[in-house]
């Protein structure tokens, strides 16, 4: 199993660089980020740095979307930090939530992302693609390679995933709603003629480790918020009990009221008091360090290649350390 680190782009951006560098000391090989360009800072000139201060890590937005850069774009920025550093990015992308919603567009449409990707891709690798009409080729890029790896929750979505993406990004570690969407994404490509086995899982989450439970679950309430924001467009688009979306996932968010994005994935966020303490339990990976091993071995039971730890709350260094010492050597010897 494979580890990467989740964090936003909050300034300063020198303590982003230095959270990853210590990350990849600490045996995590993947380093993400949010991208929302009106919320944070810009993530890939955030990401040159990253990577000049780093031997091994790949990194990547988690996840940018086809609507806020043009994707020729997105496909040369890509391009040129792999022509810089070696190929070690990877293109988390999705419909768009607070990037979108934040600059006051609707998220964009399955279609439009399961076009970007196909594009991005082919373009970040040195193929020709179809740009608003226009056949065009990015001429300098050599032996480029750009992994594309789509998040998804919906049964359209997680359609889309197995039938276009490289990797599936999931974010939450329930293991039961895990392997439905496993599942999903893996029929669906079978259905395709692809090989579901060549598609990466990347489940990612909250961690906190500690023993105090209660302050756990206070740090990391707003991911269940930002996960509602998802469920609530499932329920809008299939309704509450429409069988397409698990009861599991859809029944916490019913005291959901309204949400907003100034305090977007971040711990304390006054809109994630309706989010329950099981749920927050289910969702991330709290408490002492044997009790994330447990839950990450059932997750790599149910085929998940990547675990992708969100650390947004107050015990960063201390969790990044844990995991180095404890938890990564555990799953990966």
């Amino acid at each position: 199993m494979d580890f990467g680190l989740v964090l936003q782009t909050d300034p300063p951006a020198s303590q982003v660089i230095s959270l990853m560098k210590r990350a990849e000391r600490n045996g995590f090989r993947y380093g993400w980020t949010f991208d929302s360009a009106v919320l944070w800072q810009e993530p890939f000139v955030i990401y040159s740095q990253i990577l000049a201060n780093t031997q091994r890590m790949h990194v990547g937005p988690m996840v940018t979307n086809p609507g806020t850069r043009t994707w020729e774009v997105t496909a040369s920025t890509f391009a040129t930090l792999n022509d810089m550093y070696g190929n070690r990015t990877v293109c988390g992308i999705g419909r768009g939530d607070s990037a979108m919603r934040v600059a006051g567009r609707a998220p964009n449409t399955l279609a439009r992302l399961g076009d970007a990707m196909g594009v991005i891709r082919d373009l970040a690798e040195g193929r020709e693609a179809e740009v608003d009409g226009n056949r065009i080729r990015i001429p300098w890029i050599k032996d480029g390679k750009l992994p594309v790896w789509m998040a998804a929750y919906g049964p359209k979505a997680l359609a889309l995933a197995g039938q276009k993406a490289d990797g599936f990004i999931l974010q939450l570690a329930d293991p039961f709603l895990t392997e439905w969407m496993i599942k999903s994404v893996r029929e669906a490509a079978a259905a395709a003629g692809r090989d579901p086995a060549e598609i990466t899982i990347c489940v990612a989450a909250p961690a906190y480790v500690g023993d105090d439970l209660a302050h756990a679950r206070d740090q990391c309430r707003w991911f269940g918020g930002m996960v509602g924001n998802h469920v609530a467009d499932l329920v809008s688009r299939y309704g509450e009990h429409s069988g397409l979306v698990p009861e599991d996932l859809t029944e916490y968010i019913k005291s959901r009221q309204g949400y907003d994005y100034s305090h977007h994935g971040r711990a304390g966020n006054p809109s994630t008091d309706f989010v329950p303490d099981g749920i927050v339990d289910r969702f991330c990976l709290l408490g002492p360090a044997e009790a994330h091993i447990d839950k990450l071995r059932t997750l790599r039971a149910l085929g998940v290649d990547q675990f992708a730890l969100y650390a947004m709350h107050d015990a960063r260094e201390a969790v990044i350390d844990a995991y180095g010492t404890q938890i990564i050597p555990s799953l990966t010897r």
